[in-house]
């Protein structure tokens, strides 16, 4: 069986997180691992607390799991200060994790941050040169590269900006966009869109994370990454369609719609 690392926060309401990342891991047929960067107190609604873990402790989470159970793909999430960043980047590379794909959790659904000001520069510098892929969304794009995100065209001179500059793959997702819900992939030159149809739902909390969780799983699983994007976008499209209809906010996605 394939193994997925997730690194992620803890979602108490089961919508985001290290929740939606194993579900998903479950539903795509992969062995899910876990690293905990925070506890976070949420619901539908909202983040109401966060406490984080030690970067000794972090660090002890991913070494207990890759020690004994190598990853064949791993997923980070939420991680909320640059020492977190740093233990990650120096266990990841001491066990040479491949098919890493970097969320760069800034803001949750609800409108929550989640990041620390200073780490967003300490992650780019460390962890997206080592990834197979970032997936960014248009806030997260803006905030990264300073560029104002309002059509298709600026989503690709950002995601060939943010590309270029860390020397990794970027699915830039629209999903925040006025016009759809397409994203586009810059990989090595290349422009590749992934188009989407806006789906009428409030149920939409931990997209961001169900999306990579989905991508790493099928990076695990063999597929190419175009592939594995096509395929996790539409694994979500399924999730959202399926009117999972809980909470009293931004609802969770049916991660079992499929099985």
């Amino acid at each position: 069986m394939k193994v997925v690392l997730s690194i992620a926060g803890s979602d108490s309401s089961g919508g985001a997180g290290i929740q939606a990342d194993l579900k998903t891991m479950t539903a795509h047929k992969v062995y899910g691992m876990t690293a905990i960067t925070a506890l976070t107190a949420q619901n539908t609604t909202g983040v109401t607390s966060i406490m984080e873990a030690s970067p000794e402790f972090l660090g002890e989470q991913i070494e207990a799991c890759l020690s004994d159970i190598p990853c064949d793909a791993a997923k980070i999430g939420m991680l909320p200060s640059a020492e977190q960043v740093k233990v990650v980047h120096e266990k990841l590379t001491k066990y040479k994790v491949k098919n890493l794909v970097v969320d760069p959790v800034m803001v949750a659904t609800s409108g929550s941050s989640l990041m620390k000001d200073s780490t967003a520069e300490v992650m780019a510098r460390l962890l997206f040169p080592i990834s197979r892929v970032i997936t960014p969304n248009i806030p997260e794009a803006q905030a990264l590269t300073g560029l104002k995100i309002t059509t298709r065209k600026d989503m690709e001179k950002a995601a060939e900006e943010l590309g270029n500059e860390n020397g990794c793959a970027v699915l830039l997702k629209g999903g925040h966009s006025v016009e759809d819900a397409s994203d586009v992939l810059y990989e090595n030159g290349k422009l590749t869109w992934f188009e989407g149809k806006r789906i009428e739902s409030s149920n939409t909390h931990g997209t961001g994370c169900t999306l990579s969780s989905a991508i790493a799983s099928n990076l695990a699983l063999g597929e190419s990454l175009e592939d594995a994007i096509r395929n996790a976008k539409a694994y979500i499209s399924d999730a959202i369609a399926s009117g999972l209809d809980l909470g009293k906010g931004s609802g969770p996605l049916d991660h079992m719609v499929n099985l």
